[in-house]
């Protein structure tokens, strides 16, 4: 199925411009975005991701990570085909760089929003996350699902490298409850070169998200080597701090893949360093992701165990109301 795209402009010649992410492609007849699933057809820029789903699960929303966000729920987990970056380290590499083969959409099946919101319900779901790709590339998709869902008491999740343009988060954020942001670097250069995107944006795509309600939690994929200095990590958690201290940082520890493979394993050493740096830097929510350890929450002042974790199950939470149980200091986060 194509569908006219949203947020593009008609230019002379039938060249379209698309701005639903800070590319900002230019795009001649015939042609491709970067994301390869909006194409330029006769002056009409139509996108190839409506309805294409080519992964669908229901997940702990704890995977996502969202710590603060209805722990213990389950989400409804959907995607199509491609990104707008080209991430070296990616670990879904296989569905994410899809859109740049000649067969787009390889094995995906179709599903319409109301299929999902109603496979959602089904499942006990709480909410419905727009995951495992980069969702801002099946934006029309996914709006269209967020409303729907909206309707039916249920909330929606962004996992997204935050890339999208500000139009496009002015577009959908009635509809949004939460992203998780992966931020992952402090180094344009890093964008530039390992994942032929900008960091900017990113930032202000945090920023922003945070300026009109949507709850954010940030994570950041440490690579040896690559992004795992003492000063790269400081100044991440600096930043977060600055947008918001209360913001949760998921620490993820990364494993040889796709173009990485070469790359070892994070030490556990550097994993610990990162969260001493979240925690001296102010942040009062730091975790640990593909590790052992500090997934649980715990309260800033009096340092009660609000949320135990194992895996992606909790036990019994001790926030009421927004609150710890035991000092009433609060705890921010989507909590019921």
């Amino acid at each position: 199925m194509q569908k006219e795209a949203m947020l593009y402009e008609k230019l002379e010649e039938k060249n379209v411009q698309c701005f639903l992410c800070n590319h900002n492609c230019r795009i001649k007849p015939s042609k491709f975005g970067i994301c390869g699933m909006r194409e330029n057809v006769d002056g009409v820029l139509y996108t190839h991701a409506y309805g294409h789903i080519i992964a669908a699960n229901v997940d702990p929303i704890e995977k996502k990570p969202l710590y603060h966000f209805l722990p213990g729920t389950r989400s409804f987990s959907i995607a199509t085909a491609g990104c707008n970056f080209q991430c070296g380290f990616c670990q879904n590499w296989q569905i994410s760089q899809a859109s740049r083969k000649k067969n787009r959409n390889l094995s995906a099946s179709m599903l319409a929003p109301e299929e999902i919101v109603a496979k959602a319900i089904g499942n006990g779901c709480k909410s419905i996350s727009y995951t495992y790709t980069e969702p801002t590339i099946f934006f029309e998709y996914a709006l269209e699902t967020a409303r729907l869902a909206r309707k039916k008491g249920l909330l929606n999740v962004f996992v997204t490298n935050g890339f999208m343009s500000l139009k496009a988060l002015d577009s959908i954020h009635p509809y949004l409850d939460a992203c998780n942001v992966d931020l992952k670097s402090f180094n344009n250069e890093f964008y530039k070169k390992i994942c032929k995107g900008r960091l900017s944006p990113v930032l202000d795509s945090i920023e922003y998200m945070r300026k009109i309600g949507i709850w954010v939690e940030i994570t950041t994929l440490v690579i040896p080597g690559t992004n795992d200095s003492e000063e790269e990590l400081k100044n991440i958690a600096d930043f977060i701090v600055r947008v918001d201290p209360d913001i949760p940082w998921h620490i993820s520890r990364f494993h040889p893949d796709f173009k990485f493979i070469e790359t070892i394993s994070t030490p556990v050493k550097t994993m610990e360093q990162a969260r001493a740096i979240g925690k001296k830097s102010g942040l009062r929510f730091v975790y640990l992701g593909n590790i052992a350890g500090d997934k649980d929450t715990v309260c800033p002042e009096c340092e009660t165990v609000l949320i135990s974790r194992r895996g992606y199950s909790i036990g019994h939470s001790r926030i009421k109301n927004n609150l710890c149980s035991h000092c009433n200091t609060v705890i921010a986060g989507v909590w019921e």
